[in-house]
């Protein structure tokens, strides 16, 4: 009932819309120039040209047409039909009144000139009766039909071939694919497929390449769109366009749906200032209405992804409509090797080049990231005018994606240099010498993106889990460029803002969302910044605990960070000489490599450790990711 009442209203507003049009059409035809033309009969137009009251004469074979001249000196059109007058000619000449012959018209031009309004109102009459009902009762606008691309099951080229690094993913969504080729093997022992599918994971992991795999794999038609496309201005056309994708991918059926970040209008409802949004609320109950509308046995699966499923509204992910929750996560190691394995088909590799290497340094990376370093390698080997790309353009694809491009260009005085290489220094021998930092990679000063210069360490192995003392030892590291400045100059600079943004963040959760503090205990204290994402739902939060806790918080965090800065000055006292080296020889070469520090600091290459500690997974967390220790930023150096 209710579709068919938006429809009428849609079909309602069209119709004034061009029965206006039509108007104004009318208008123009009846108030032209030529429906005011005063038509004289030839008696008296022949005393008006005796008395040389008529002008600006046009004579064609049937018609003659000018001005007359009325009373008060105005002038006014007029026409009349030419009779059999041979005298006329020499009559005008006579009266000194010009004029100028036109020959006959085209019987087509004058039914054109004539028929054609009357045409195109009786187009307008069909494009808004005659259509919508050949259209299954469709508005002859198209703001009610929806924008979701089909694509042919003939054309789908993506399969699980061309997926990789998410093989658990990959498994979950292996009974969406034999429902749909062979639906009455689970019909038969009374299974009911889940109706929707839920993608979620970081930006780039390939929620929707591995929707398009599934259709892929399973032969059938596609749909699909993005949730904004839904929303507009007009309130009821979001809902329009879900019903009208749902209705297509029924008669296309088997089908796939699938609507890419759902977020856009699957959000809470009735959150923020002054309640919900009206057109997105409606797209989202409609959405919901569909979800609840169809069964298994139609062969429709609705798949959706997004970056964030703890804003979606719980009646969207409760069972019995996106009932099937699948995680993509970044991938492992072997995951990274497999992708990579995948983008590199195409490409031109030396045969120097092991895959397994680049994976191992490029933790953290997701999919999007691999497939940016394989381009960024062979846009760099054919710069360089090589056959295949290589170990050095792999290595600096990877820097480029961590960093941003060098910049060698940027001039920078001697004595910033100098204060960019000992805080580079700092982070480098800190990280070396403490137990639970992951191993430095290299060391540069050459500016890259908006760093100066930064500190690379990539860890050995995947981690799902950060000990207390991982995160002290990178709170530390951090803090070790601020420390190292104010070793050797006797004064910091503006170069560690990033680094105490960081150092500060990691002491926070740790105080008070991980229970790493012996003072505070086993207690998690959110502070609210990264929880609700609703401005409303912000701001009627009140804190959950006491001033006094506040600032024994506070103080811990305080405590924290001081204990880490003494740490880091201590490791770099302790440890002058090799520090000074390590700095002139960055100077002298830019950049340090692994092999280099070590022997300079005189230590054994760093070897993976057999464990961590002893930890307790009752709850696998993602490990802290590894990035650049922060260098000196372009726009923060004094």
């Amino acid at each position: 009932m209710n579709n068919k009442n938006n429809n009428r209203r849609i079909i309602s507003v069209n119709q004034i819309l061009i029965w206006v049009a039509i108007f104004a059409v009318a208008v123009f035809f009846f108030n032209r120039p030529g429906a005011q033309t005063q038509t004289l009969d030839y008696s008296d137009f022949k005393n008006k040209v005796a008395a040389g009251q008529v002008a600006d004469l046009t004579v064609a074979p049937g018609l003659i047409s000018g001005t007359v001249k009325l009373e008060e000196g105005k002038e006014a059109p007029f026409k009349t039909v030419r009779m059999e007058d041979p005298d006329l000619v020499k009559e005008l000449s006579a009266h000194h009144i010009a004029y100028k012959a036109k020959a006959d018209s085209s019987w087509v031009g004058n039914i054109l000139f004539n028929v054609l309004w009357i045409v195109l109102l009786i187009g307008l009459w069909w494009f808004v009766f005659i259509r919508p009902q050949r259209n299954d009762g469709k508005s002859a606008m198209s703001f009610a039909r929806s924008k979701a691309k089909m694509q042919d099951p003939s054309k789908q080229t993506v399969t699980f071939k061309d997926v990789a690094g998410v093989e658990e993913a990959k498994e979950e969504l292996q009974d969406v694919i034999k429902f749909l080729k062979n639906p009455k093997k689970f019909q038969k022992l009374g299974g009911k497929l889940p109706k929707g599918v839920l993608l979620y994971g970081a930006p780039g992991t390939g929620k929707t390449l591995l929707a398009k795999a599934v259709a892929g794999e399973a032969g059938v038609a596609f749909f699909s769109a993005s949730a904004s496309e839904f929303v507009e201005m007009f309130v009821g056309v979001g809902a329009a366009r879900v019903r009208d994708l749902f209705d297509q991918a029924k008669k296309n059926s088997p089908a796939i749906i699938f609507i890419d970040e759902l977020d856009a209008v699957g959000r809470r409802r009735f959150a923020g200032i002054g309640g919900g949004h009206d057109e997105r609320e409606q797209t989202l109950n409609q959405l919901l209405i569909e979800l609840d509308g169809f069964e298994s046995k139609q062969g429709i699966i609705l798949m959706a992804s997004t970056n964030r499923p703890d804003v979606l509204d719980p009646a969207l992910v409760r069972p019995g409509r996106f009932d099937r929750h699948v995680a993509v996560p970044a991938p492992d190691l072997k995951g990274r090797e497999e992708i990579l394995k995948v983008h590199a088909k195409k490409v031109k590799l030396s045969p120097q080049v092991n895959l397994h290497t680049v994976a191992k340094g490029t933790p953290g990376f997701v999919g999007a990231d691999l497939a940016n370093v394989i381009n960024e390698a062979a846009i760099l080997a054919a710069r360089a005018d090589k056959e295949a790309v290589d170990n050095t353009d792999m290595d600096e694809a990877v820097e480029r994606v961590i960093a941003g491009p060098q910049k060698k260009s940027r001039i920078i005085s001697d004595k910033e240099k100098k204060i960019i290489a000992a805080h580079e220094v700092g982070h480098t021998v800190v990280a070396r010498l403490t137990r639970h930092s992951d191993p430095v990679h290299k060391v540069t000063i050459i500016p890259r993106g908006q760093a100066l210069g930064y500190t690379l360490q990539l860890p050995l192995e995947d981690k799902f889990l950060t000990s207390k003392s991982e995160i002290l030892d990178k709170v530390c590291i951090l803090l070790a460029g601020r420390a190292s400045e104010e070793l050797v100059f006797g004064e910091i600079t503006s170069g560690a803002s990033d680094d105490l943004n960081k150092a500060t963040a990691y002491a926070r959760k740790m105080v008070m969302e991980l229970g790493m503090s012996d003072k505070i205990g086993p207690i998690a204290l959110p502070d609210g910044e990264e929880g609700e994402v609703f401005l409303g739902r912000d701001l009627s939060r009140h804190r959950q605990y006491s001033e006094d806790l506040a600032r024994r918080i506070d103080a811990e965090i305080m405590d924290t960070l001081q204990a880490a800065y003494a740490r880091a000055k201590e490791i770099i006292s302790s440890h002058r000489a090799q520090f000074d080296a390590l700095v002139a020889r960055l100077m002298e070469k830019e950049v340090v490599e692994a092999a280099e520090i070590d022997e300079i600091l005189g230590l054994a290459p760093q070897k993976k450790e057999e464990s961590v500690g002893e930890l307790s997974p009752h709850e696998e967390q993602p490990a802290l990711q590894p990035q650049p220790a922060g260098g000196p930023k372009q726009d923060e150096l004094f």
